[in-house]
């Protein structure tokens, strides 16, 4: 048996979990709806220049905390 495991600081939501996180979110989404809040989505993956600038490259978020992946496209 193969040894995968989600990187650090994710984690799966399997189908059974998935109907309470569903519940969760449609709970929050009609409360803030009241108080006139919209949603807004951001993308799952950003640059890292954009944390490189708000936290610096010698701190422990950067150092320990994150992926750099080079795009080669």
């Amino acid at each position: 048996m193969s040894d995968y495991r989600a990187p650090k600081g994710t984690k799966d939501v399997l189908p059974e979990q998935s109907y309470q996180w569903q519940y969760l979110e449609a709970l929050i989404r009609g409360i803030v709806k009241k108080y006139g809040f919209l949603e807004a989505r951001t993308p799952v993956i950003e640059h890292t220049e954009l944390f490189l600038r708000g936290v610096g490259e010698t701190t422990d978020i950067v150092q320990k905390e994150m992926y750099t992946f080079i795009d080669k496209g």
